[in-house]
């Protein structure tokens, strides 16, 4: 493989900017130059002059719809998207069909991704109500963890026997991650707006319907059953200021039991952009009030949150444009979760450091991603490198989901991605995307 020296580049990096350069060789991160060092001579040579050069993004969460659903995305053509918003790694979900609920289903997948995926990547093993004998087979070194449905979503994958989560949360080998919305709550809600407002209700009850007293209540039961049996549990999308009480920012992320992931959409809206986006922002969990954003834009700064993802869950267009009740839930975000993170940044809500401590450096950690989500030599060399003032608008023209549509579209932004490197390899640059580019399945130091 030739090698590849990036200069000049401003470095952020486990909670620092710095100026530097990166000689990349055989994949890897060799070595990692101060402006004062006399630079080697490389292959290729990538001058990143006021540019930012940040870890790759591992995004753990997002739905990718292969196999079975393949007409709303799949793995080559997300991890395309991914790439050109600077995410080297993801974690997959397993409400596909078929569901990701056995071993033979679980290695499928793999098989796929190594043909077909540009970024690194890893596939949950779906906990149902009764396939806890396949569960504890999951090997901890070679798979991201397990998803278990507290609250319904695409695929209904609804785990709502007591005793069954009792066994997922005491026999998991390793981390558990939810999606945590109490049903009964939901159903009781949407029978009450169902029977008021009939099929022409708005999305605006979405958030009523769904809503954040749901995701206390299932939220705090997991808390509950990880703290009874020792468990390593996730909670995931977190949407709500009262779930913030359930998480701890005192220790640190490496020693933490319990943790929470909060997504990008959740960051961004609020409830009083159902008017004007309606289908494209309905999400389960639902995007909540400003009040409830605030908070989780605080809990990222003071560390209760732990972790920035997407759970990006394309649909077509079609889907999506119907009445409340029949359009899914989800929406595409991997191409475009990064440089709306570094808005936000720009906007003074985050810092960059914050940014790729979240979206990079905890994945790593909370997952124990071998050797991945920083910038440091002997590590793979998954890394972005941004322009911070090269503006441009979400468009048709520019979107690269399968879908063909994002809830961004129509939004500028100022940061912007130029390349993306894969275990050293240059698989995005400035538009372009090396077809040849495959990543790898991520392994863990568990």
């Amino acid at each position: 493989m030739p090698t590849t020296l990036i200069t000049n580049a401003t470095i952020i990096n486990e909670g620092s900017q710095r100026k530097g350069s990166i000689l990349i060789n055989n994949g890897i991160i060799e070595k990692i130059f101060t402006p004062k060092d006399d630079l080697p001579q490389a292959d290729n040579n990538i001058d990143a002059t006021e540019k930012l050069l940040l870890p790759g993004v591992i995004d753990d969460q997002v739905h990718f719809r292969e196999p079975g659903l393949t007409h709303k995305g799949d793995i080559h053509s997300e991890s395309r998207a991914a790439v050109a918003g600077g995410m080297t790694s993801f974690m997959e979900m397993p409400n596909t069909k078929p569901q990701t609920i056995t071993q033979d289903a679980l290695e499928a997948k793999y098989a796929l991704a190594s043909e077909k995926s540009f970024a690194n990547y890893s596939f949950y093993f779906g906990a149902t109500n009764d396939n806890i004998s396949e569960l504890v087979k999951v090997d901890p070194k070679k798979v991201c963890g397990i998803k278990v449905f507290m609250g319904s979503s695409t695929g209904n994958m609804l785990v709502d026997k007591d005793e069954a989560l009792s066994r997922i949360f005491s026999e998991a080998p390793t981390i558990v991650t939810t999606h945590c919305e109490d049903e009964a709550t939901i159903k009781s809600n949407t029978e009450f707006y169902k029977n008021k407002y009939g099929e022409s209700i708005t999305f605006r009850y979405h958030p009523l319907i769904r809503s954040a007293e749901a995701c206390y209540i299932s939220s705090a039961k997991a808390v509950e059953l990880a703290a009874k049996y020792g468990t390593q549990l996730h909670i995931l999308h977190l949407s709500t200021a009262k779930e913030m009480t359930l998480l701890d920012d005192k220790t640190p992320l490496k020693d933490k039991k319990i943790t929470g992931e909060v997504c990008v959409h959740h960051l961004w809206f609020t409830d009083k952009d159902y008017d004007e986006y309606g289908s494209r922002i309905k999400w389960n969990p639902a995007i909540k009030s400003q009040t409830d954003r605030d908070a989780l834009r605080d809990a990222v700064n003071s560390g209760k949150l732990d972790v920035v993802a997407t759970d990006h869950a394309p649909h077509t267009i079609e889907e999506k444009n119907n009445t409340y009740f029949k359009a899914p839930s989800g929406g595409p975000l991997v191409q475009h979760s990064l440089v709306a993170m570094l808005e936000m940044a720009k906007q003074g809500v985050f810092t960059y450091e914050k940014v790729v401590e979240k979206m990079c450096h905890a994945p790593a950690i909370l997952y124990r991603v071998h050797k991945r989500g920083f910038i440091r030599e002997g590590y793979h060399a998954d890394l972005t490198i941004v322009d911070p003032a090269s503006g441009w608008q979400v468009s048709k023209e520019n979107i690269l989901y399968k879908c063909g549509w994002s809830p961004f579209e129509g939004t500028s932004f100022s940061h912007r991605v130029t390349q993306t490197f894969v275990n050293g390899n240059l698989v995005y640059d400035n538009g372009y995307i090396n077809e040849d580019i495959r990543g790898e399945r991520l392994m863990f130091d568990r």
